[in-house]
């Protein structure tokens, strides 16, 4: 049946959608590339909070779709920027997140990987920065999990400059029981992230970025950039020492960057893979044959809704992500942590109804629809 979808400029369109999902297969881990997908938590949608309360979480849901990413192949970055981490999500959770599903992941026989930041403070003097990062890689490697040191607010609002980035990301790596993952999360996605690194220059920030790495090669496993720039991806990854591993955060750039050229390619750690998960590991698995253009066959068309998703302010992307995930039936609510799903408008949700519909991600698209026609009444947007 035709459905009839608001548009941006306030009119309204017609849309027929699917009636067959694709059939996509769950697979073993992948072989060519690591790649993880940064997974959304599922908010209790019967909890009495407000946007300001602490986060309440549907843990069966949350960690049911854990299990969905892992069946594919994929490893879970955990706790990260799209769970909401600083923007619903409070340390607190974070931890209790971290450990259940570092919990699942050995259960299951999943990769993980879990955030490592300096949420549980404001702000601070660089000692208590320190310590706030101590606190939290404890929580991660007492759970099993490789850690990923995220980007901090507070870091970079009490940096004086690059000297101090050197002192305190040396002082973590030195005493972190294995490799980790560095975040370089640009201000695109966290406004409060500017200028990290020392400098708001992303080529003098870069060099220092570099000098943390080369002063402890042993201690990282790779480095996740978050720039939404393949260029200055592609150089950077050029220059990382020999082991050192580039996880794209580009979620717009990644077929191509993931792809690779004749001087090395970008493993993954990606957002837009959750709601693309079942076909991300299957354009993966494909590479794995050796098929690149039947990687970029599946991948490609996928980048239309990545960047719809991520569109500016590109930090409110997690709308769209737990929007998919509700419509695809990973849970049975459009209700967010913080009250974010409040954050997109209806023509910008119904873009993105209409473009993963066209990827055939929805396993039930009958049931997507349903979705689809019921919020629209809700809004008021049945015309």
């Amino acid at each position: 049946m035709t459905i009839h979808l608001p548009g941006p400029d306030g009119g309204v369109r017609a849309y027929e959608p699917r009636t067959e999902p694709l059939a996509l297969a769950t697979g073993g881990p992948l072989a060519s590339r690591t790649v993880f997908s940064a997974a959304h938590v599922v908010a209790d949608p019967f909890a009495d909070t407000t946007p300001d309360s602490p986060a309440a979480v549907d843990w069966d849901a949350t960690l049911a779709f854990r299990r969905h990413l892992w069946s594919h192949g994929l490893g879970v970055a955990e706790a990260m920027d799209t769970a909401q981490r600083g923007m619903g999500l409070d340390w607190a959770g974070a931890a209790e997140l971290i450990r259940r599903s570092s919990a699942e992941a050995k259960a299951v026989g999943g990769q993980i990987a879990c955030g490592v930041g300096t949420d549980q403070i404001a702000g601070g003097s660089l000692a208590e920065i320190r310590a706030a990062y101590e606190e939290q890689l404890a929580v991660v490697e007492e759970s099993g999990a490789q850690a990923v040191l995220m980007a901090s607010r507070a870091l970079a609002a009490a940096a004086s400059g690059p000297e101090d980035y050197l002192d305190l990301y040396g002082h973590l790596l030195r005493q972190a029981g294995e490799p980790v993952i560095l975040h370089w999360l640009g201000p695109m996605f966290d406004p409060a992230l500017d200028g990290y690194w020392g400098s708001a220059d992303l080529d003098t920030a870069t060099e220092t970025f570099l000098d943390v790495i080369a002063a402890h090669p042993d201690k990282v496993d790779g480095i996740k950039v978050s720039l939404l720039d393949a260029g200055r991806e592609v150089a950077l990854r050029r220059r990382l020492p020999e082991g050192v591993r580039c996880y794209t955060g580009d979620d717009f750039h990644y077929p191509e960057l993931i792809e690779g050229d004749e001087q090395g390619f970008s493993h993954a750690l990606l957002g837009i893979f959750d709601p693309l998960a079942p076909l991300a590991a299957e354009a993966v698995r494909t590479l794995d044959t050796g098929d690149t253009a039947g990687f970029r066959g599946i991948l490609d068309p996928t980048v239309a809704l990545s960047r719809h998703l991520f569109q500016t302010p590109t930090r409110f992307y997690k709308t769209g992500v737990v929007f998919l995930a509700w419509l695809a039936g990973h849970q049975d609510h459009f209700t967010m942590v913080g009250g974010l799903q409040s954050a997109r408008s209806l023509p910008h949700l119904a873009r993105a109804y209409e473009l993963a519909d066209g990827l055939g991600l929805f396993p039930d698209p009958a049931l997507a629809e349903a979705r689809m026609r019921s919020l629209l009444t809700v809004h008021g947007g049945m015309r």
